[in-house]
């Protein structure tokens, strides 16, 4: 195809010799992702998440729910305390932390479970850290905080790196791309040399093209349909479809009525080889990704 001529042109491909794109090194382990998809349970600890709005914002809340979540069969629990929907109002990383920090501590205790922390302020994620936390989801790549990848490579933690266009308050004001899989990959890729010149080793890296995050439908649509493409990049894909709106926009159904649609795209990425989905429904994820795992097998 012209346009993987193109990007192999153009973009500063990952060196394969770095290591498998299956491979995922975090802090105090690593995950041989080629076996199987793997799942990450959504903890919002925030009184205005899109998908929740505020149920697991107090604390006992948000403990059962990662208990339920690990019953359920979650590889990874992913906490956040700063709410990303469109349009959102920033926080500020003491309340953000304030927030996090107490259960990413108290999981910790409670059980091995990888604990990711959904931030991108480096207070926020090395006190995260400090409190047990595995890895950092970043839903900015860098760009909203420089000191962000010095953190992950101080500590050896995992570092997911998500594209999203402008900010969660700007990032849906009529986003428009010339070709969305190319520009994501160029994104990603530039990320991927900002951690890895700060230190950030090659397989402790993740990408997100980051479903919803300053993409209409259409967008969404053909980055599922297209996934496969960001395997150029040399690092396991994680994809976060879970009760997003193009789902609602499709079915014509509220946030807490999209899991059958949500499942359809966890499907579609797991074929297409993520190698992480990102759910709130995690037993029904977990049961869709077995027989999508076992068709891929057979």
């Amino acid at each position: 195809m012209q346009r993987d001529s193109q990007t192999k042109g153009r973009l500063h491909l990952a060196d394969s010799r770095a290591g498998r794109d299956h491979l995922f090194r975090f802090r105090g382990g690593e995950l041989d992702l080629s076996g199987r998809t793997h799942v990450a349970g959504v903890l919002n600890v925030t009184p205005d998440s899109f998908s929740d709005g505020g149920k697991f914002f107090e604390r006992d809340a948000a403990l059962a729910h990662a208990e339920r979540m690990i019953e359920e069969g979650a590889d990874i629990l992913d906490v956040g305390g700063e709410s990303t929907r469109p349009y959102s109002q920033p926080v500020d990383a003491s309340e953000e932390a304030a927030r996090v920090v107490p259960v990413i501590s108290l999981l910790s205790k409670r059980s091995d479970v990888i604990i990711s922390v959904d931030t991108s302020k480096a207070a926020v994620a090395r006190a995260a850290l400090d409190a047990g936390a595995h890895i950092i989801n970043d839903v900015s790549a860098l760009r909203f905080d420089p000191e962000l990848a010095g953190i992950a490579a101080e500590y050896g933690a995992g570092l997911v790196l998500m594209h999203m266009k402008g900010t969660p308050r700007t990032m849906q004001e009529s986003p428009e791309y010339g070709d969305v899989v190319y520009e994501i990959t160029r994104f990603l890729d530039d990320a991927i040399q900002r951690a890895r010149k700060d230190g950030v080793d090659f397989e402790s890296i993740i990408i997100d093209p980051g479903i919803g995050f300053g993409k209409k439908l259409e967008h969404n649509l053909t980055i599922l349909k297209r996934l496969s493409e960001f395997r150029a990049l040399k690092r396991p894909i994680m994809v976060g479809p879970s009760r997003k709106s193009f789902i609602g926009t499709l079915l014509d159904r509220p946030v807490h009525e999209r899991t059958s649609g949500t499942l359809a795209a966890v499907v579609a990425s797991v074929m297409s080889g993520a190698a992480v989905v990102r759910v709130h429904d995690v037993r029904q994820a977990k049961e869709a990704v077995v027989i999508a795992d076992a068709i891929l097998s057979n």
